[in-house]
């Protein structure tokens, strides 16, 4: 019936039908468009850490997991989490994610950054040589501490907590003679094997080759903190940690004894802009990568979206609460996202297109009867000339008229809807051609009258 109504309609008003849809379409989709997220990049720039380093290594897992998506990752070198951070403050960078821990970011420069995820704790080894047993780290005041080099996270969460101890470099203001050492890593370590430092500040996980090579060794020793307890209420991304006697070699019982230790977080962290789907898909590789249990972690502790020290991105924690979409689940990381916006798109279009389509049929009754109507008016107006003019009557012009209304009558495409409408029109204008011809008798008759007399 739609369909009957419309072809019964002039080509303008089809015209005008169509452009009025497509006008309605076009601002539907612009106006998504304008609030929907463009589409997700498939190649990003991820800043780990130093070669060899425990953060190189998860960002060459990151790299492989999401290439099976389809995503390309270009792995940066750096020297650790300090640099890191600098990178994700600077847009110009080129760097959309990146390896950060606890401690290192300060505000307000963080306020554009946010957490995608906790990893694993990151803890604080304190590895010295004394015939004592340290149990502070005030205890370093006027020793030679190496905290590891500028750039490192090792440094950037040192640093504040040796502040914190009181512990300050040889020609500060209160000159305590404590030799902070720029050194790290391997370096560090062979330092402290050749006695030219007196401790070692590092900050990973026990099962680092640096780590595990530092605790075999019986000349050196580890801090165990009696204050740990203390740290986190001043610091609060620092998290107390234990390692029991014997969890590093049950064999040998390394440690000897349950040593107190404190630590942070390690962090996958962005700009606040980076696209939502990407973090769902950081998010699933970090859940494979980081789920298991470790020295410090229990099996599904991490990746957590618990503040550290920047906020936590939301879509990551929707994520993290609620899992991976339908369309994600059973579709690679492309065709999921393009479907997404699909539907995005094609939702508020529906929305606009399904009720126009409903009122259509009443757009094309209300046309199809102004056009009869139009001419009802019309004939009216001639009908009550006919009916009231005295004196010399316009007949001629009065069947111009008609012949005119009837033609454009003719011409009227109606539908067989409003067949009955169309008719009743055609009826009325011959009922007023029969008044005009039946004035034609009148006048006939006046004249023939005139004549008589």
């Amino acid at each position: 019936m739609l369909f009957e109504d419309l072809a019964a309609l002039s080509r303008r008003d089809r015209i005008r039908i169509a452009a009025v849809i497509l006008l309605l379409s076009a601002a539907v989709v612009w106006a998504t468009v304008q609030l929907l997220q463009p589409f997700s990049p498939r190649h990003i720039v991820m800043a780990s850490g130093p070669e060899g380093g425990i953060y190189n290594v998860f960002a060459s897992r990151y790299k492989e997991l999401l290439g099976r998506q389809g995503v390309t990752v270009d792995v940066r070198m750096t020297r650790g989490a300090g640099d890191n951070y600098r990178l994700l403050l600077d847009p110009k960078s080129g760097v959309d994610v990146a390896f950060i821990q606890g401690g290192v970011a300060s505000p307000p420069d963080a306020d554009r950054l946010v957490m995608l995820a906790s990893l694993y704790y990151e803890p604080l080894w304190i590895f010295y040589r004394d015939e004592r047993a340290l149990k502070q780290l005030n205890e370093l005041r006027g020793k030679r501490i190496a905290v590891g080099v500028p750039g490192s996270g090792t440094r950037a969460l040192v640093t504040r907590l040796l502040a914190a101890n009181g512990l300050t470099p040889a020609g500060d203001a209160d000159r305590d003679d404590t030799e902070i050492v720029p050194l790290g890593g391997q370096d560090a370590l062979d330092a402290l094997k050749a006695r030219q430092i007196d401790a070692a500040l590092f900050v990973g996980g026990a099962d680092t080759p640096l780590i595990q090579q530092a605790l075999r060794d019986p000349a050196i020793k580890l801090m165990s903190l009696v204050r740990a307890d203390a740290y986190p209420r001043g610091f609060p991304f620092v998290t107390k940690l234990t390692l029991p006697a014997g969890t590093i070699d049950l064999a040998t019982n390394i440690p000897a004894h349950d040593v107190a230790m404190i630590g942070t977080k390690a962090m996958l962290a962005a700009r606040d802009d980076l696209h939502p789907a990407l973090i769902n898909l950081l998010l699933d590789a970090a859940r494979e990568i980081h789920g298991r249990n470790g020295y410090f972690e229990a099996a599904g502790e991490f990746p957590g979206t618990a503040q550290v020290d920047i906020p936590v991105s939301r879509y990551a924690d929707e994520h993290r609460r609620f899992g991976p979409t339908f369309l994600h689940r059973y579709m690679p990381f492309w065709l999921a996202t393009s479907v997404e916006r699909a539907i995005i798109l094609l939702v508020p279009l529906v929305a606009i297109l399904v009720p126009s389509l409903n009122l259509l049929p009443q757009f094309v009754r209300w046309r199809t009867r102004s056009r009869i109507y139009r001419w009802y008016g019309r004939l009216a107006l001639l009908e009550h000339d006919v009916r009231t003019r005295e004196g010399a009557l316009p007949i001629d012009t009065w069947l111009r008229e008609l012949a005119e209304i009837e033609r454009a009558v003719e011409q009227i495409r109606t539908p067989a809807s409003f067949a009955s409408e169309a008719y009743t029109l055609r009826e009325h204008i011959a009922l007023v051609r029969r008044a005009v011809l039946a004035k034609t008798g009148t006048v006939a008759r006046a004249g023939a009258a005139d004549v008589a007399v």
